[in-house]
């Protein structure tokens, strides 16, 4: 995924393409890390003073709904990221930071073996913890 990609899915599907919209793909492509909706708000209110919370929370949840962004929850609240790349690949995400680093692994596969005549539609395989930024801080 990149800026482009986004901007033409939103048109693709209907969607006004605003620079408040551009402003919130850039800011969350730009941190590359998962973040909150009020992280956003906090990084873009400088640009758009007048954009409220409500605004910044609808447009990541569309994003998310048209796979722009990826979305976990950390610590009972919902966090944000730009979407990787499209090849099959999970993630260990940091607690504390939200920074990622791509697993090569999936579990899936020993999964179907044991699941036999079950049908699989999707799945989420994340692991959690610390990097090593954040253990010595």
């Amino acid at each position: 995924m990149d800026i482009q990609k986004a901007i033409r899915l939103l048109r693709e599907n209907g969607h006004k393409i605003t620079d408040r919209r551009k402003d919130l793909i850039r800011c969350v492509e730009r941190e590359n890390r998962y973040i909150t909706a009020k992280e956003v708000m906090n990084l873009i209110e400088d640009t758009h003073p007048t954009m409220s919370f409500d605004t910044v929370y609808r447009n990541l949840n569309l994003y998310e709904a048209l796979e722009i962004l990826e979305a976990t929850t950390l610590q009972g609240e919902k966090h944000y990221r730009f979407k990787c790349s499209p090849k099959h690949h999970h993630h260990f995400i940091c607690n504390d930071c939200g920074s990622t680093k791509k697993l090569p692994i999936c579990p899936m596969d020993e999964a179907e073996n044991l699941l036999g005549g079950y049908t699989i539609k999707d799945h989420k395989f994340e692991v959690y913890g610390l990097c090593p930024e954040c253990q010595i801080a």
